[in-house]
């Protein structure tokens, strides 16, 4: 297995809608492995393919605690089949180092994909837990949308963003729900 470089925010790669996998080869289960090797080295709770370059609908998330075990789901091909409610907290992304700011996501999430086996399982995630966050996270991932798209506050996201060099937010990406 092997530590991937990520893709950091302004690199056009984090822009493009990604793929299906048509099958879970030992190929997409050697890139999994890869991707939880990566997100664990950088302290991170979730990572989807495009992070590293990898135009694939794939990404993977560990909510566990400091003092638990590890506990690493896999999402291939996912499919938010519902949401509801509302929350605003504060994210962060490896693509972005050190930014953190006000996000807007559902409250709720029930997400159906398909693990590193290549079976089919349904996931709900509630009360804006942690682990219904990251699932909308990485899940916007996949389609080239980014945590600052749904920020709260756009002056003090633009703030955060020139305090770290990295370029402003694209307007015309901007969502609001």
């Amino acid at each position: 297995m092997a530590i991937k470089r990520i893709v950091k925010y302004g690199e056009p790669s984090l822009r493009e809608p990604t793929k299906e996998v048509f099958k879970v080869s030992k190929k997409i289960q050697d890139l999994v492995h890869d991707m939880l090797e990566t997100m664990y080295s950088s302290n991170g709770v979730g990572l989807a393919a495009p992070q590293i370059g990898v135009n694939l609908r794939i990404f993977v998330i560990d909510v566990s605690g400091e003092n638990e075990p590890l506990h690493p789901l896999v999402f291939i091909n996912p499919k938010i089949i519902k949401k509801s409610g509302s929350i605003c907290t504060q994210e962060g992304c490896l693509s972005f180092p050190d930014v953190y700011t006000d996000v807007n996501r559902a409250e709720y999430v029930m997400v159906k994909a398909t693990d590193i086996k290549g079976r089919s399982f349904v996931m709900e995630a509630k009360d804006g837990s942690l682990l219904s966050r990251a699932i909308q996270h990485e899940f916007d991932h996949l389609e080239g949308i980014l945590f600052v798209d749904r920020c709260a506050d756009v002056e003090q996201t633009e703030q955060e963003l020139a305090k770290h060099n990295l370029p402003k937010i694209e307007q015309d990406r901007l969502i609001k729900e």
